[in-house]
């Protein structure tokens, strides 16, 4: 091993020390990353790192081409379904895929369509707490859970079973009603598993009278926590949890080819500066580095770095709660409009909210905080998902404007007697307290009765607050789930999104408009409703809109074919080959 392995301790995977990167190694990939799996259970992990990986291990139906976003290829399916080739039917809600035939899985056994329909239907009706299931729920059954508010299940069984069926060779699915951006969720998130196998292990059988058993599990309730078996080009070889690293090893049968890289190994590294030190020499050939650490690699020969890479991402916004939970709750100071606290219907008054909108400094947080990797955003969803002409209203850093806006709130009395409340984010989420400070600042400089608090908590305690509705403002993001506009709207302002929700923020006629936009399949169209919609929700002032961010990996300049596309949210290992020396 090289010197800076033995300063930094040996890689453990399950008892034994993994082999560095070596440059004459062109079959061996070491990948340093941030953040660590949470389960190898398709249906249950739904952060970015465990699907960046699980994309490597799993083959969906179909496949995005290279970098592209919106442009698919065949995957399981020899097909992708349009209109024109008659897989798609004239009212746009049935999708027919044609099953590739040959297709072996891990375990040596071969593809079935009834294996794509159980996957499907397993991923749809598990419908874990926090889990992704509502990708496909939302368009086959359009429901966004399989439960209601009191934990009852309200959907049927044989509606779902009815909507994905197979056909002879074909796995045909019937959506609610046409939903535009559906063969995009399939391609990221439909993984394939045999049947057989997960059945064998103790998951569900495929039946309706066991189904409800394996609704909402727990995380130790799966028998797939830890196990996986796919048709896709690698496979896990080991998940060392305690060490926080994944072996990665070729499928030598896979269809389209073996790869040409037979073992990789992903490596969770927590401290920034120990990722450079790794990639520097050599220990790492691929490592999601900081920016901070641009100007000292970008003159290194040996390293290539791809820089400001798009990423469908929306962080930090800033969100205001309507109706707040008063209930002991340290964030609402005296719970009065008495300069010393806030009552709970704090902001419901629209001219607030627009005070601490035009008291932002977006260009200076974009420049200053991220070095100007990203754009400014004007709303929820990047430019690249929706065109932004000049007709998209935008708020701009305006201190005069904000002053007006204070001034008029609550009928004067806040401009008069002044505030005291608490804005929280998580402590992992340096941005995100970056821009708390930059609001902070610029509003207690309009009025000195103007007091806020900033505080910092852990991931766990932020998600209990949100769900509680104790923050009267908070710093979150999003990371889009598939490049559709849908999929930042929905969450950001219907009022049963994610975001929306939580604030206690409805409209029904952003409702209405993304409902429709998201059955409307002409995209010159579904551009129209949402410029619409964006200035409604403009003017409803609910959420502070800073950036989109840009996303960053330096490569050991040996490394070819490494394409990033952001759906995947980390790398398709399948194009990447290794030069020697």
């Amino acid at each position: 091993m090289k010197k800076i392995m033995a300063l930094l301790g040996c890689m453990m995977w399950v008892g034994a020390c993994a082999p560095t990167a070596s440059q004459d190694d062109t079959q061996t990939l070491v990948v340093a990353h941030k953040s660590e799996m949470e389960s190898l259970d398709p249906v249950f992990s739904y952060d970015g790192v465990t699907h960046g990986m699980l994309i490597n291990v799993y083959d969906t139906l179909l496949k995005f081409k290279g970098s592209q976003l919106t442009e698919l290829e065949p995957g399981l399916s020899l097909q992708v379904p349009t209109k024109q080739n008659g897989l798609i039917s004239a009212d746009g809600r049935t999708y027919t895929f044609p099953i590739r035939s040959g297709v072996k899985f891990h375990n040596g056994e071969t593809l079935t369509p009834e294996d794509v329909r159980y996957s499907l239907l397993r991923f749809l009706l598990s419908d874990v707490a926090g889990g992704p299931s509502s990708l496909l729920l939302e368009p086959i059954l359009g429901v966004s859970s399989t439960r209601n508010d009191k934990g009852e299940i309200v959907v049927d069984y044989k509606e779902a079973a009815e909507a994905i069926r197979v056909e002879g060779n074909n796995v045909v699915i019937t959506l609610k009603r046409p939903f535009a951006p559906f063969l995009f969720i399939l391609a990221r998130w439909g993984y394939v598993m045999n049947k057989d196998w997960a059945v064998s292990l103790g998951a569900w059988d495929g039946t309706e009278e066991t189904w409800k058993q394996f609704n909402n599990f727990s995380k130790e309730q799966t028998p797939l926590f830890q196990v996986s078996n796919g048709t896709g080009p690698f496979k896990i070889e080991r998940w060392d949890i305690a060490g926080k690293n994944v072996v990665l090893v070729a499928n030598e049968d896979y269809f389209a080819g073996a790869p040409k890289i037979k073992t990789i190994f992903m490596r969770t590294v927590d401290e920034p500066s120990t990722m450079r030190l790794l990639l520097e020499a050599g220990d790492a050939d691929i490592a999601e580095i900081s920016p901070k650490f641009v100007e000292q690699l970008k003159n290194n020969p040996a390293i290539t770095l791809y820089d400001n890479l798009p990423r469908l991402r929306t962080d930090p916004v800033i969100f205001f709660t309507l109706n707040l939970n008063m209930q002991a709750n340290p964030d609402v100071g005296s719970g009065k409009l008495d300069g010393e606290g806030i009552p709970a219907d704090f902001f419901n008054d629209k001219d607030l909210r627009k005070g601490f909108e035009y008291a932002f400094d977006y260009e200076a947080f974009l420049k200053e905080s991220l070095e100007g990797r990203g754009e400014m955003a004007i709303g929820p969803a990047p430019k690249g998902l929706v065109p932004q002409d000049k007709e998209f209203k935008r708020y701009t850093f305006d201190l005069e404007k904000a002053k007006e806006h204070f001034q008029k709130a609550w009928g004067g009395k806040v401009w008069e007697k002044g505030f005291k409340f608490t804005l929280t984010y998580n402590t992992s989420g340096e941005m995100r307290q970056i821009a708390s400070e930059i609001l902070k600042r610029n509003v207690e400089s309009l009025n000195p009765k103007f007091k806020i608090d900033l505080r910092g908590v852990t991931w766990p305690a932020f998600l209990e607050k949100t769900a509680k509705r104790q923050m009267p403002m908070w710093a979150r993001g999003w990371v889009a789930d598939f490049a559709d506009a849908h999929n930042f709207y929905f969450p950001f302002a219907h009022s049963q999104g994610r975001y929306a929700l939580s604030q206690g923020y409805k409209n029904p006629q952003a409702d209405q408009l993304i409902e429709q936009a998201v059955a409307e399949t002409n995209q010159q169209k579904r551009n129209q409703i949402y410029k619409q919609l964006h200035n409604l929700i403009h003017e409803d002032a609910m959420q502070i809109y800073t950036v989109h961010p840009t996303g960053l990996w330096a490569v050991r300049s040996n490394v070819k074919g490494f394409t990033d596309n952001p759906v995947y949210m980390g790398i398709y290992y399948y194009p990447i080959y290794k030069e020697g020396k």
